[in-house]
């Protein structure tokens, strides 16, 4: 006997075309039901916030763009819709808390080209080789848009230029391949998601020469910082936190046979580390002793004041945000109505001195330490041996 034919719920052309344009509802809106997004619809009668009912205007939009009439459907038949798509993982099976997306299409248009914008930069001038490659897959992804050109275009950039190799192939074809830690990026990562400990190899240390070692520590983030790629990492041991440039550690990886910590732990870490950053002046902790003081709230900060002269003080005054704990102050005016000098004062850890000393020493003469007394002295015996090269 032949077979008696299968009814299907979406048989009917109504609920078919209902089915795919909810689809392309996605598609066009990604994060559609989100109540915290800018263009959300907000409920008529003032109630709490019903996903279903953005859904369902954004539904009935494309519908009119399609020039297709379709009725106004109840949240009940769009829900049934919703565990369609999820049955056929169009849909993921959990919660969309901030609104409906397909996959990782989670971004429209113009969102995307501001990601894009960012990976570009990243690939280009952070020279960071993963971003490159998928740099690279996405420019073939979008050249079949209309808008592929607007998209690509740089609107956005970020120009601090890497001044080491990071690409392994890059290095082999310029005849200047060391192996780095740039070799083993993917299991680096993999062991920062899962706060799976890792031992690597520093073979060089600028500040200190000779002094190569093996560590054993958590990784925490991946830090890009003004010329290059950075690690921030924590020791396994004693919970040291530090930061150490990527290039000069080999490709020497090692994973521990210890329990993995997982994301919540690594999070605890990676928080405690940006304190110290925000409260410091560049990239170093600090000591093993001394971060833990600092970390106990036992560390004496030091007052710290330059004087900037006028041929700065423009500059010194457009970073309002330079650091959270900092002061300006305008000396007083001189006939032409602007300021003779400008005093710049806040507090850092002892840690941060010699960073903050550096930045300060890019001004040259018009800049002057008020105080402490050691920047005072270091400060002039510094001019004195510049003085001394030129005579």
């Amino acid at each position: 006997m032949p077979k008696k034919p299968v009814t299907h719920p979406y048989t009917d052309l109504q609920a078919f075309e209902r089915l795919m344009l909810l689809i392309a509802t996605f598609v066009r809106y990604p994060g559609v039901g989100n109540s915290d997004l800018n263009n959300s619809i907000e409920p008529k009668s003032g109630g709490d916030h019903d996903a279903l009912t953005e859904v369902s205007v954004r539904l009935q939009e494309i519908a009119r763009d399609c020039g297709i009439d379709l009725p106004t459907y109840s949240p009940h038949t769009l829900r049934k819709d919703l565990r369609t798509l999820r049955r056929y993982n169009i849909l993921d099976n959990r919660m969309y808390r901030w609104g409906y997306y397909l996959g990782t299409g989670a971004m429209n248009l113009g969102e995307l080209q501001v990601a894009f914008n960012a990976l570009s930069s990243q690939a280009k001038y952070q020279q960071d080789p993963q971003v490159n490659k998928i740099y690279q897959i996405l420019m073939q992804r979008l050249r079949g848009l209309n808008l592929a050109d607007e998209i690509a275009y740089p609107v956005r950039s970020q120009i601090n230029r890497a001044i080491i190799y990071t690409d392994p192939q890059e290095m082999m074809a310029d005849s200047k391949y060391r192996g780095t830690l740039f070799e083993r990026l993917e299991q680096l990562e993999t062991a920062i998601i899962r706060g799976q400990a890792i031992e690597i190899y520093r073979s060089r240390n600028p500040y200190q020469k000779g002094a190569t070692e093996y560590l054993n520590i958590y990784p925490l983030q991946l830090v890009y910082s003004d010329i290059a790629w950075y690690l921030l990492h924590e020791d396994y041991q004693n919970g040291h936190l530090a930061v150490s440039r990527l290039d000069r550690f080999t490709e020497h990886f090692k994973q521990f046979d210890a329990q993995e910590r997982g994301l919540t732990l690594q999070w605890q870490s990676l928080q405690v580390a940006h304190q110290l950053l925000e409260a410091g002046w560049g990239l170093y902790l600090g000591g093993t002793e001394e971060q833990r003081l600092e970390r106990l709230g036992q560390l004496d900060f030091v007052n710290v004041t330059v004087r900037f002269f006028p041929e700065v003080i423009g500059f010194i005054q457009e970073g309002e945000k330079r650091h959270k704990n900092q002061k300006i102050s305008l000396g007083q005016k001189t006939p032409d109505g602007k300021p003779s000098y400008l005093d710049y004062s806040l507090k850092l850890p002892p840690r941060s001195l010699l960073e903050f000393s550096r930045w300060v020493y890019r001004f040259m003469g018009s800049a002057q330490f008020l105080t402490p007394k050691e920047l005072v002295e270091k400060h002039k015996q510094v001019a004195q041996e510049l003085l001394a090269r030129y005579l």
